[in-house]
């Protein structure tokens, strides 16, 4: 089987595990501390995706991590099946949360001016906790398209 970076149970596939993880919960923090938020559904729903991912990515850290202090290898076909099936959902379901919240803020902010109408709404929160979870998702990506390389090769 090949050796590829972001590999399960691999220093590399706990990296990208663990900046899936950070960025998913710096997108939460900052959607979840800025005001007027819950008025939204896509920021809503930006975070419940952002939540699922990070418990998905941080249970596979642990796995990592588990792996890597018993020198354990963890591809195997069931596993590998399991990593594809698992981040291609996520990592869909992620990509819509970000890309419909980047509407809404651009609707908000560009076409009906509602932050300047409404100043208590923290538009500047919105676009840096879009920012964060297109970074997470990019994280999910790469180790998507990397679990589902082992798996085809497998």
């Amino acid at each position: 089987m090949k050796e590829l970076f972001g590999g399960p149970g691999k220093v590399s596939g706990l990296v990208l595990r663990m900046g899936q993880c950070v960025f998913g919960v710096a997108s939460i923090a900052v959607m979840a501390s800025s005001h007027g938020f819950a008025t939204c559904t896509a920021f809503c729903y930006l975070i419940a995706s952002m939540g699922l991912q990070v418990i998905w990515s941080f249970s596979l850290a642990c796995m990592d991590i588990h792996a890597l202090r018993l020198k354990r290898d963890l591809r195997n076909h069931i596993y590998l099946s399991l990593l594809v099936v698992g981040d291609w959902v996520t990592g869909i379901l992620s990509l819509a949360a970000a890309c419909s919240s980047a509407g809404v803020v651009v609707l908000i902010i560009k076409d009906t001016n509602m932050c300047k109408a409404n100043p208590k709404l923290s538009c500047h929160m919105f676009q840096i906790s879009v920012a964060l979870a297109f970074l997470s998702w990019f994280f999910l990506a790469i180790s998507s398209f990397v679990m589902f390389w082992l798996a085809a090769s497998d």
